[in-house]
This record gives C-alpha cells, sequence and structure tokens, in this order.
C-alpha cells in the first residue's frame, strides 16, 4: 500500500499545463515564479533551445533541394505547405499523415508537436486588440457578448509585452493601440514614398510592423539568454540567438530558473479525470506517444494550452455521467464558432524609381495597414474590417529559377540586386458562426486510439464580401503610390485554416447557458480547469492574436493563484 501512495505522489503537482507553446510557456512560467510545482505536459517530441536547431546556420546552397520541400515531405505536411513549411523548417511542422484529421468541409490544421509548439514558427506580428473588438459581437447582436473590455486587458498587455520584447513605434492611433516598445525596424525607401503617398491621397496610416523581436535587448532579456535579431529571417527553423519571442527561448527558461518545473514529452493527454463528489478536475490521464503507457498525474489546478483545437478536444473527450457530452459542456458551445483570418488575398506591384535604393540583412518584420473599413465613419455593406502585412524588397538571387536566361552573365546578373516589389496581404476579422464548428469523428480514430478531429467549416457571404474589398483596397493604395503593373489576387484553394489563428469552441461569456469559460477564462461549470489558449476567443478582431492569447494567461494564472490560497479552488 506504501508503494501505491508514494507512487500517487510522485505523479501529483500543484498545477498541470497542457501544452508547452506560446500560452503554455505564460502559464508554467506565471505559476512557478508564484510559488507553484507545476508540471508541463508536452504531446510531442523534446526540442532544446539552440543545440536542436539543426538547420538554423545553413545557407540555401547547403540544403540538397536548395530549400525546396520533397514531393514525399508535401504529402506529409500537405495542411502547411501553401506558404510555411520549407525543408530547412520541416521538421518544425506536424507530419499530418502521422496525425491525420477529416475536413467535411476544407480546413489547414497547421499544428507543432514538439516543445514551444507553434511559438517557434508564428509570424511574429504582435498588437493589442482596440476596444471595439471586445464590444462589436453585443453592439451588432452577433454570438455571445465578452465578459471582459479592453480595460481589463490593459495591464496585462503591458506586463506581458515587457517580458516579450516588440519593436515598433507609439502612433496614437485608437484602432490599433499602442504597446511597450522596443526600437522599430526600419522601413525601405519605397516603403517610406508608400506611406506618405496613402496618408496625402486616401488618408490612410500606414505603419512599421510591430514584432516579437529583440532591436535592443534589455536586462530581463538577456538574463535568460536572449539577444538582439540578426536580421537573418530564418525564423522557422528556431533562432539559436533567441532573439524572437518563443516558449522554448524565453518562459521556459524564466520558469527551469525556479526549481518548480517539470516537463514530460511525448504524453497525449486523453482526458481530463473528474472527482464526482467534488465536482472538480483531480488529473488526467495520458498515453505515451512511443510506448503507448497510459499513466495518471493529479493536481489541484489545470491549465489546457494544447492550441484551440487540442485543448477543446480534450474537454470534448473528458466524458462522465456528470459531462456525458464532454466536460463544461452544459451550453453545447464546446467545438462551434471556430474563426481564423483572411490570407492569400491582396495585391502586388513592381516599383519603379528606386534602384539607387539599398538595405542590408533580411528584415524578419514588415510594414502593417491598420484597419479602416467600417471604422470612423467608413460603412460597408459587411460587418468588421481587416489590415494589411507587407511591404517592398529587392528580388534575390532565386528570381534565376524563374527568369530565362544562361551563361556566365547571367549568373553574375543574379549577384546583383534584383528590382524592387510590393505585396500587400490582407488579414481580415471571420465572424463567429455556430455552424463552423469541429466535432470528434464517432468511428475514425489515430493511432493512439483517439477519435480524429472531424472539421467542418468555411467563409460566410460576409467574408468573401471582405475578401473583395481586401482585393481592391490593396490595388488601390499601390496604384496611389503610382507603382506599376498593378495586379491583385485571391488564391481560389484559400480557406480556413491557413490564418493558422484558430480560435474559438470554447468561448468565454457571461452566462453558462452560452458560454463555456468565464471572464477568467475558468470553466464555469468546472472552476479548476483554466482554458487560456485561442479555444476562449469570443471574436476574432482583424489583428494577430497572440498578445492576447498571452495577456488572458498571464491574468488567469494570477487569478488562479489567489483562488488557490483563498481555498476556492
Amino acid at each position: 500500500m506504501n508503494l501505491n501512495i508514494n507512487a500517487q505522489k510522485a505523479q501529483t503537482f500543484d498545477a498541470i499545463v497542457v501544452g508547452s507553446g506560446i500560452t503554455g510557456g505564460w502559464a508554467a512560467k506565471e505559476l512557478t515564479e508564484k510559488g507553484l510545482n507545476v508540471l508541463v505536459l508536452e504531446r510531442g517530441y523534446e526540442i532544446k533551445h539552440v543545440e536542436d536547431y539543426k538547420t538554423a546556420m545553413q545557407d540555401p546552397w547547403e540544403f540538397e533541394h536548395r530549400g525546396k520541400i520533397t514531393a514525399v515531405s508535401a504529402e506529409e505536411h500537405y495542411a502547411s505547405m501553401f506558404f510555411s513549411a520549407k525543408e530547412g523548417s520541416q521538421f518544425n511542422f506536424t507530419n499530418d499523415k502521422e496525425h491525420p484529421y477529416i475536413q467535411k468541409r476544407p480546413f489547414n490544421w497547421i499544428r507543432g508537436y514538439h516543445t514551444g509548439g507553434k511559438s517557434l514558427i508564428w509570424g511574429k506580428h504582435t498588437y493589442r486588440w482596440n476596444r471595439e473588438d471586445f464590444m462589436a459581437n453585443a453592439k451588432e447582436g452577433l454570438g455571445v457578448d465578452w465578459p471582459i473590455r479592453y480595460e481589463d486587458l490593459v495591464p496585462w498587455y503591458t506586463y506581458v509585452e515587457k517580458f516579450v520584447g516588440i519593436s515598433g513605434q507609439a502612433e496614437g492611433l485608437d484602432v490599433l493601440p499602442d504597446s511597450t516598445f522596443l526600437p522599430p525596424m526600419a522601413m525601405t525607401a519605397p516603403e517610406r514614398h508608400f506611406k506618405k503617398s496613402v496618408a496625402q491621397k486616401l488618408n490612410r496610416p500606414i505603419v512599421m510592423g510591430r514584432v516579437a523581436h529583440l532591436t535592443k535587448p534589455q536586462p530581463w532579456h538577456t538574463a535568460v539568454g536572449r539577444a538582439s535579431c540578426q536580421f537573418r529571417n530564418r525564423c522557422t527553423r528556431g533562432c539559436p540567438f533567441g532573439a524572437y519571442f518563443s516558449s522554448l527561448a524565453a518562459t521556459l527558461p524564466a520558469a527551469r530558473s525556479t526549481n518548480r518545473l517539470t516537463i514530460i514529452h511525448n504524453a497525449i493527454v486523453k482526458e481530463i479525470i473528474l472527482d464526482d463528489h467534488a465536482q472538480k478536475a483531480k488529473g488526467v490521464r495520458v498515453i505515451d506517444q512511443n510506448t503507448m503507457e497510459v499513466r495518471e498525474f493529479y493536481a489541484k489546478v489545470l491549465f489546457l494550452n494544447a492550441g484551440t483545437i487540442g485543448s477543446t478536444s480534450i474537454l470534448m473527450n473528458s466524458k462522465s455521467a456528470r459531462f456525458p457530452n464532454g466536460l463544461g459542456n452544459d451550453s453545447d458551445q464546446l467545438g462551434r464558432n471556430l474563426m481564423d483570418h483572411h490570407l492569400a488575398v491582396g495585391a502586388r506591384a513592381d516599383i519603379e524609381g528606386f534602384e539607387d535604393d539599398h538595405y542590408f540583412g533580411a528584415r524578419p518584420g514588415s510594414l502593417y495597414i491598420p484597419r479602416f473599413r467600417n471604422w470612423g465613419n467608413d460603412k460597408r455593406d459587411y460587418l468588421r474590417g481587416f489590415g494589411y502585412q507587407g511591404g517592398a524588397s529587392r528580388a534575390d538571387w532565386a528570381r534565376g529559377g524563374t527568369e530565362p536566361g544562361f551563361g556566365a552573365d547571367f549568373k553574375k546578373k543574379m549577384t546583383q540586386p534584383g528590382p524592387w516589389k510590393m505585396s500587400l496581404t490582407g488579414f481580415g476579422e471571420v465572424l463567429p458562426d455556430p455552424n463552423n464548428r469541429f466535432y470528434l469523428s464517432p468511428d475514425k480514430t489515430d493511432k493512439w486510439g483517439q477519435p480524429q478531429v472531424v472539421f467542418d467549416a468555411d467563409f460566410s457571404a460576409n467574408d468573401r464580401a471582405m475578401r473583395k474589398d481586401i482585393m481592391n483596397d490593396g490595388a488601390e493604395m499601390l496604384e496611389a503610390a503610382g507603382f506599376k503593373n498593378v495586379t491583385t489576387y485571391d488564391n481560389p484553394a484559400a480557406h480556413m485554416g491557413l490564418g493558422i489563428h484558430e480560435m474559438g469552441t470554447a468561448r468565454m461569456g457571461k452566462d453558462p447557458k452560452t458560454s463555456v469559460l468565464n471572464k477568467y477564462n475558468q470553466v464555469h461549470t468546472c472552476k479548476n480547469v483554466f482554458v487560456t489558449d485561442g479555444s476562449g476567443m469570443t471574436s476574432a478582431s482583424n489583428v494577430n492574436p497572440s498578445l492576447t492569447y498571452m495577456a488572458l494567461t498571464a491574468r488567469a494564472a494570477s487569478y488562479a493563484v489567489a483562488q488557490l490560497k483563498a481555498k476556492n479552488l
């Protein structure tokens, strides 16, 4: 009997965090720094910061296929092949053949099953949401009202921004609230011309993209081993300088320094174990990815940070007499209101007249054009709005793959900077819709016996009307700058999931009858379970969501620890 008691004690922690990505890292950091012994369960394999970034220092010509992914690898990584996975970074993207899912309607589920998750491959554009983002649902009668407002997150935005390190510049725009910034990256000469032209002719502001790259590291950045961005733009291979923010380079080292962090890899969380008497979670049941061994771990509080689909799948799979349709699913909202951002739509142009202007290095950021549609006095025949990311650069040696030519003169030409070009890609808000959803297959399982996810979601008429404006407005701005050969594009293969900003499926709300989580990301009906990744989002805004996920996580962790100390969990 003593052996059993000791075994259970060895598998008991103050808190369990499921997932080691961008929010799992924050949960681990905040909970350990507040004195809790924390277990992080990562379903993927272990990656060690710096030493496991095998391709980080390789030049393009050192890759067998010059960076292009092979046909076999493309089949294995089909979801991320659209623009993300390359020969040097495919190991950071999940193999879809090994981890299958079902598309009732097309959906690209791009994942990173390893330490750090998608924080190793994210785009790093980092923006606060604005006041209207938290009120739009209530004003327009869509979805449910957010249980919080912008002012509730302001101190937490500031708190996480300081630790993350965001380069950018204060602009004083209501539509794009300022953050706490490190120095901004520089615009190229055509971009400065573009900014001035669009401001004069169309009265639209253009800002330097706000990105989570260190341009001037502060003592708290260097304390965890991070250094300045080297402008190599090889981020998806892993950054040995820790220059861009990832859980691997920043939050997990901070948590580890407390000596209160344990991480277990290859641990697929199957379900939450419910204490039927106390109506609280008492732990999780886990399948070892390699050995198939089933183990249980116990804690006073659980944080689900497995990504929007992963966290909600765990809740769905956690069935009991109290929760026959999944833990916390009294409202039937688990899996519903799946959202993403528009992508693969915009405009391009050639630029003449700046041939004597050059730049050094490969800037990892871009311009940002804040939302101007359905803002202020502008009214459209659709709801919400969009922004753009993009910029101007000179074509490099890779243009030799498509330009005609051969011989010594052609090779010499490829060593010189190519012509200037500019591209704008729209990021638009997708509305919450209960019919856009995923659910767990009743009969298809993966090799670990877990039900496969079935996606059933698509863009709405509102979304498609917005995509037309994204194309046309992008072209209008490029023409206003006098650029040449302006063309628009809306890739017909674009569908939900490509934005890699999946949100919703376990939304926050004021009423347990219509939502899963309360204002602290706490499951309404199971108080010691918190979900702080994209699952809880009640609407999608049009700006990148990761900063808001991080702020919500830090806020929820602070609340959870206070509730633990008050013996309310």
